[in-house]
């Protein structure tokens, strides 16, 4: 129910400057930072973090101290920048999956046009659909949906005048992490992924491999979801890596492993060097056979398991999904255009339902007619375009609400986005459409969806904090269909370039596409794609499916999350190790704070020292990833960096351990300085 009492921090009848040039022009540099940052992120580990505080407090830091905003204005400038964030993370959960399809077939659609299409259109979706539900989920329901990330937000807007000291701690996390990002991915004096195996002959342990990628926003990222998560998340990889994969590599012939790695494409064939795990034909022998069974099983083991763990999480959630339904209805009612019907107060003031109805139906046309988008013909990609409509119109709603109760965070885009494009696989085969010609069409409807559901949450949040200070809601939504254009141009720009396959890269054997690969794994879209071959092309393993499908059923079964257990399963050890210790860290902070008897409110732990510093880390970290692996792009910054490159100096200095051990003490340091942090009041 609304709270009738409740006074925005900005009333009603105060004219403040809100929607302004700087503001936007701000809103749309965070945008591009966050969202490349978010790309990067969410293709290594398969997982993205909220942007809005960490924009707020650095935009009411630079706004005061430069540019002389006012808080709507800050307000504006969180809102257009926390639209690259969610749109991000839905493209890069889906569109990779492209490079996976049929043989192939879905690879011409994997080029930037597309992408920055899909993006755009998913984006615009998204924040269309939230515009007339703002009046029942933000306003009505004030006091039963809190979404959390948007109340704190508000809360550090008002809280302004504290900006300063928020904003110090989240920069140092910054300038640490590119500190560390230096020395790490340019000077090379940190190793980048310390790891030991047992060797494959090993009567009781083969080809068990531990390993992980010591960067900052790893640690980042385990810090801020926290001990629980991470730990679930750890103990997938534990399984896959240190059980399966052992397991595995004991009982199966290094030629069979070989013949499955050709059935799936990851070898040319038994004849040819190379491939996962490096096969060698002479000796029939793999270098790293746990590479090798990892990609031949445990990936489609871990694909199963995440279908099921996010079709899970869908079904948990069925009774809001049904309220929230049933809501909308009532919802659109009070959204009804009130132009020409007297004075609205400035906060209440929305766009027009006009706008909702005229922009799907462009919506729709425009993918009819656009070349780029998959489909042979006009009609057919009506009905795709259709779809898309009719599945946003409901996944919006349902991920809307949701994220009031539960946060951003544990939005299960992933289960809405697998039920769309099952439902979608099955509605194409219902009309006769199989076969590899339709996957990419699928792909589309799937990733639409995922974009538009993910940038719903983000714009609730955004709503929420806007009604909470006394925005326009108005300004807002014209600022996030900006922010969605604007921040999608870059957004395909990053995904591009961090396909490119780098010098190293190459002399790693990744040829043609690094996302896919071990240095992106991009899960979720592999994990989209597998889906699409397998219902409309009826070619999936489905005995190793179903191992992961059960996998889930088991922990759910226990009381585990399955989803966040079969992420991990899915994803290297070399993730999820670095994120549990982030992970451990914020344990032990809690346990030492619990112990002193300090009671901490949720706002007041949000804006910690500890969250903020966290946050500063995956930020610098990503950003610094994402420019270095630009520069590694070109030619001329490539042989700069190679000539940088102290990796074989000290290896050669201290042996191959040494060199590892050297990284770990980086790493561990940098553990005890989030700890230390963290610590202080």
């Amino acid at each position: 129910m609304s709270d009738k009492n409740f006074k925005p921090f900005v009333p009603p009848g105060v004219q403040m400057k809100e929607f302004t040039l700087k503001s936007i022009l701000l809103g749309c540099l965070f945008g591009i930072i966050f969202g490349a940052a978010t790309v990067y992120l969410a293709l290594k580990a398969g997982l993205t973090v909220s942007a809005s505080i960490p924009i707020a407090v650095i935009a009411i830091t630079l706004g005061r101290k430069f540019f002389n905003t006012t808080i709507l204005e800050n307000n504006i400038i969180q809102t257009t920048g926390s639209a690259g964030e969610s749109i991000a993370a839905g493209v890069v959960f889906t569109l990779p999956g492209f490079l996976f399809l049929s043989d192939g077939g879905g690879a011409q659609f994997f080029n930037y046009f597309t992408i920055l299409i899909l993006a755009i259109f998913g984006g615009i979706l998204g924040t269309l659909m939230m515009i007339p539900l703002r009046k029942s989920l933000i306003v009505k329901e004030h006091n039963t949906l809190p979404y959390p990330e948007g109340t704190a937000c508000g809360d550090v807007l008002i809280a302004g005048e504290k900006g300063g000291d928020f904003a110090k701690t989240a920069f140092y996390g910054l300038g640490f992490a590119f500190a560390y990002a230096i020395l790490q991915k340019i000077l090379h004096v940190i190793a980048e992924t310390p790891e030991y195996m047992t060797k494959q002959a090993s009567k009781f342990f083969p080809s068990a491999k531990i390993s992980g990628d010591i960067t900052p926003e790893y640690m980042g990222v385990g810090y801020i979801i926290g001990p629980r998560i991470a730990g679930v998340l750890v103990a997938g990889g534990v399984l896959s890596w240190l059980a399966l994969i052992p397991l595995l590599a004991s009982l199966l012939p290094a030629d069979m492993i070989a013949t499955q790695l050709v059935k799936i494409g990851y070898l040319a064939n038994l004849q040819t060097p190379g491939g996962q795990g490096d096969w060698n034909p002479l000796t029939h022998t793999f270098s790293d056979y746990s590479a090798a069974v990892y990609y031949a099983y445990v990936r489609q083991i871990g694909a199963g398991a995440v279908a099921a763990g996010g079709f899970i999480t869908l079904l948990k959630t069925i009774p809001t999904i049904i309220s929230s339904f049933k809501g909308s209805l009532g919802a659109i009612k009070d959204g009804a255009d009130k132009t020409g019907k007297g004075s609205v107060p400035r906060t209440e003031k929305d766009l027009s339902l006009k706008v909702v109805a005229f922009g799907s139906i462009a919506l729709i046309l425009l993918m009819a007619f656009l070349p780029q988008l998959p489909g042979d013909s006009i009609g057919k990609k009506l009905l795709v375009g259709l779809l898309v409509v009719v599945f946003g119109a409901f996944f919006v709603t349902v991920s809307s609400r949701i994220v009031g109760l539960i946060g951003s965070s544990n939005n299960p885009i992933s289960g809405m986005t697998i039920a769309t494009l099952m439902g979608t696989c099955l509605v194409f085969i219902a009309v006769g459409w199989t076969g590899k010609l339709y996957e990419p069409m699928a792909l589309v409807v799937g990733g639409m969806i995922c974009i538009a559901a993910a940038n719903a949450g983000g714009t609730s949040q955004d709503l929420k904090s806007g009604y909470i200070v006394g925005a326009t809601p108005m300004y807002q939504q014209i600022a996030l269909f900006i922010g969605a254009i604007v921040s999608s141009v870059v957004i395909g720009l990053t995904v591009k370039f961090l396909d490119k396959p780098t010098a190293d890269m190459i002399a790693h054997g990744v040829t043609e596409h690094a996302i896919g690969s071990a240095y992106y794994p991009a899960p979720q879209g592999t994990l989209m794609a597998t889906l699409a071959k397998g219902i409309l092309s009826f070619n999936l393993d489905w005995q190793f499916v179903l191992v992961g499908v059960f996998l889930s059923v088991t922990m759910e079964l226990c009381g585990v999350n399955s989803l966040s257990f079969a992420v991990g399963a899915y994803l290297p050890l070399s993730t999820t190790l670095p994120i549990f210790a982030g992970g451990a860290i914020r344990g032990i902070v809690d346990y030492k704070q619990k112990k002193s008897n300090k009671k901490v409110t949720p706002e007041e732990e949000e804006l910690g020292k500890g969250n903020l510093f966290a946050t500063g880390l995956v930020a610098g970290g990503a950003v610094a990833g994402v420019i270095i692996a630009i520069l590694a792009g070109f030619d001329w910054s490539a042989e700069i960096l190679a000539k940088l490159n102290n990796q074989a100096m000290l290896t050669n200095l201290l042996g191959q351990s040494g060199y590892y051990i050297i990284g770990c003490a980086f790493f561990a340091f940098m553990g005890w300085y989030l700890y230390r942090t963290a610590r202080k009041a």
